[in-house]
């Protein structure tokens, strides 16, 4: 194929890492095209990121992977961070469920990337090609073109032209696709380098993670599935990488942690430095970034690769959404709207625990011990830093949401106006809106103990509690939901589910609160009705009565343009 032929698709998608692969993977669900090009000949078979959390699992599971997935995870992965005498700092074991899945999860990543790029393999218009390197982009009013020089299998090299309506950048933190852009990217690169040994047949054999924060010398020591053990050491200026990388200062360096440092089966020693960086736009006309190409987040609180695949999610349905005529190219603003302010809030907490890692002045180092011993005394601060309280959960404050107050479209402010609760009585003043919804196990007609995402399904959903959405809502606003392709789920308690099943409409779920937490969700908030978004955020929530001005406010946030056919036609609806 010579530079002439054009090769189309819907979306380009620049790199085959796991934000690309995971974009490419929702868009296929969704029914949409899509091309992922990457310039490497396979995927990277080395392990880089260590910790799935429970947002991203989710997300796996969206783009029906879990099953592959779940395998390949060690669940609960305990977290303790240790002073130089083996004092335990911070102790870090979340027991939390709210989303489906184990907070934290220990994982290799390679093993995970190929299962999402074998994924693709299920979409006739979705391809993965290798040995394809983007050297130049055009953009035009209605879509871009790639010519990419390709590398064939006799060793010549070749160009081809592709042709898409949109291109992600997903190439890491040397982005080419931000830089066309000629977006700023800001932040900060400490100096320090680091370390990274990884190890097959655990030497230790032993599970979790291990942050030494010793003055003399930060280490982490990671217990893996598949039997890897991860060794990271702070590296001093006056140590070169083509020292450090040595067989013998690895093996004087691991001394003082293995049993034997001569004997070990070592997948690879690398350095590398943390860098905390974010742009300033994650989107410029028809060309965006997610992941590393749109921030840097360093390793300590292991959310590099969660970050990254939370972008996909938030782009991947909008993308499906616009593709498919049913909003405005104007919703892809509410990309950067939506993720920039907590993927700069993570970027600036890993940075801090950086911070308190790796501290060798002895003063602050006395400081730092004498204040952990005070938290660890304290139930309410210890089970803060425990359950990982600290982390900042994603709230959208602007985007595809409606105020739960004002019912105003495109914000979301945090606290409830009085007003909001003419006579419910709450403390908790706090918006319903922006953040996303839990995921327990229910019961429907089809089973029990199931995932509330795999009944409801991964598009659109209006979640009513006991209502009947045929009997509180008028014609027009059911059509509205239709066209949206949205989900009508009513929940009752287990008990009633029988009457329920027996009296609605058979396109109406009825979903069976075995656990009560989605009773006790509605029961704290003034809510009685949920818009939820295909990323599982809250879009919208109100009293049962206000629902049609939630249903015009929410189309109005998501730029709809009133498409004649059902957005399922389109934006296909996960099955």
């Amino acid at each position: 194929m010579g530079t002439d032929e054009v090769v189309e698709t819907e979306v380009l998608v620049v790199g085959a890492g796991p934000v690309g692969l995971m974009l490419a993977n929702l868009l296929g669900v969704y029914g949409r095209r899509a091309i992922v090009l990457e310039t490497l000949d396979d995927l990277i078979d080395y392990p880089r990121a260590v910790g799935l959390d429970d947002e991203a699992f989710r997300l796996v599971q969206t783009v029906g992977l879990a099953e592959r997935i779940e395998p390949l995870t060690g669940p609960a992965h305990i977290m303790r961070l240790v002073n130089a005498r083996g004092d335990v700092i911070l102790y870090n074991d979340p027991q939390v469920h709210d989303f489906g899945w184990p907070r934290k999860n220990g994982f290799n990543q390679p093993l995970v990337d190929r299962e999402l790029a074998r994924g693709l393999d299920r979409f006739d218009d979705v391809e993965l090609r290798f040995g394809h390197t983007v050297e130049q982009v055009e953009e035009d009013a209605d879509g871009v073109t790639a010519i990419a020089d390709v590398r064939l299998p006799d060793g010549t090299t070749t160009q081809r032209r592709f042709r898409a309506r949109y291109l992600v950048g997903c190439e890491g933190g040397k982005s080419p696709t931000r830089k066309r852009m000629g977006v700023s990217f800001d932040g900060l690169s400490p100096s320090t380098r680091w370390l990274v040994v990884d190890i097959a047949n655990d030497p230790l054999g032993t599970p979790n993670v291990w942050l030494g924060a010793d003055p003399r010398r930060a280490y982490v020591s990671i217990g893996l599935p598949q039997g890897i053990r991860r060794f990271e050491f702070r590296l001093r200026d006056d140590e070169p990488d083509g020292v450090v990388t040595s067989p013998e200062w690895v093996a004087e360096i691991l001394r003082d942690h293995v049993p034997d440092p001569t004997d070990l089966q070592i997948i690879r020693r690398r350095v590398y430095t943390h860098h905390g960086r974010v742009a300033s736009t994650f989107r410029a006309g028809r060309q965006l970034i997610a992941g590393d190409a749109a921030h840097l987040m360093p390793v300590w609180l292991g959310q590099g690769w969660n970050s990254g695949v939370r972008d996909a999610m938030n782009l991947g349905w909008k993308l499906a959404t616009v593709l498919a005529g049913d909003a405005d190219d104007s919703l892809l603003d509410t990309y950067t709207e939506e993720r920039l302010e907590h993927a700069t809030k993570m970027v600036e907490l890993s940075m801090t625990m950086g911070d308190v890692i790796k501290m060798t002045n002895p003063v602050a180092v006395a400081a730092r011990d004498v204040a952990a011993k005070v938290v660890n005394r304290v139930p309410a601060f210890r089970d803060y830093f425990g359950e990982m309280r600290f982390r900042p959960q994603p709230r959208y404050a602007r985007g595809v949401v409606v105020d739960q107050s004002t019912l105003e479209a495109g914000v979301s402010r945090t606290q409830l106006a009085a007003r909001t609760v003419p006579f419910l009585q709450t403390r908790d003043r706090t918006s319903a809106v922006g953040v996303q919804f839990p995921q327990p196990r229910v019961a429907t007609k089809d089973g029990a103990g199931l995932r509330l995402d795999d009944v409801i399904g991964g598009w659109w959903t209006l979640l009513l509690w006991i209502n009947d959405p045929y009997g509180l809502l008028p014609p027009c606003t059911l059509d509205q939901l239709h066209r949206l392709g949205a989900r009508l789920v009513t929940v009752v308690p287990e008990n009633q589910r029988p009457w329920a099943e027996a009296n609605l409409r058979d396109d109406v779920v009825v979903v069976g609160d075995t656990t009560g937490r989605l009773k006790q969700w509605f029961d704290t908030r003034p809510v009685g009705a949920v818009l939820l978004r295909p990323d599982r955020f809250v879009a919208g929530a109100c009293l049962a009565q206000q629902v049609p001005q939630l249903v015009d406010a929410a189309l109005a946030a998501l730029c709809w343009t009133g498409s004649d056919q059902i957005a399922g036609a389109g934006a296909r609806r996960p099955a």
